[in-house]
């Protein structure tokens, strides 16, 4: 009677280890063709950038800005903590020009996602470089205006002198 139970183990065991071959086989496999086929991967996304160069971008743009974190989320009533807040916008500037109001969430620029300051920064920059771009934001509404929030793309033409 041991004998069959051990023969029997003995058989799950090679069966299980059949199975495991198969996966990491087949993982092996895939994960070699999956190097064959070049990912695209933006420029954008390879730049370096941080958080205080956003931020100095941002200014450059003429916005105060910074991540939408928790408490954002519960002061302005949104569903994620995502996206870049605008805290000040800087008179005779870019950002003022297009329309951009404190206390909106850049969400978008020129079709980039908004997630964080990194996607701000790498966005932004690129934005500046090429002149004319659009923002997307998610901003209030007019005091009385029973809608609430609403999208708005700003268009941010070239600076002139």
């Amino acid at each position: 009677m041991e004998d069959a139970r051990i023969s029997s183990v003995s058989a799950h065991t090679k069966a299980l280890w059949s199975g495991r071959a198969f996966v990491l086989c087949v993982s092996l496999c895939m994960g070699a063709m999956g190097r064959l086929a070049p990912t695209p991967v933006s420029a954008a996304a390879q730049e370096p950038m941080t958080v205080d160069e956003a931020a100095r971008l941002g200014e450059e743009f003429g916005v105060i800005v910074g991540d939408v974190d928790e408490g954002i989320k519960k002061e302005l009533k949104l569903e994620r903590a995502q996206g870049v807040a605008v805290f000040e916008v800087i008179g005779s500037s870019r950002a003022d020009y297009a329309g951009i109001k404190v206390r909106s969430i850049i969400k978008e620029i020129d079709k980039t996602e908004i997630v964080n300051m990194i996607d701000f920064g790498r966005a932004i920059k690129r934005g500046m470089k090429e002149c004319d771009f659009t923002v997307g934001t998610y901003e209030p509404a007019d005091p009385g205006d029973p809608v609430g929030w609403g999208v708005n793309f700003h268009f941010v033409g070239c600076k002139r002198d």
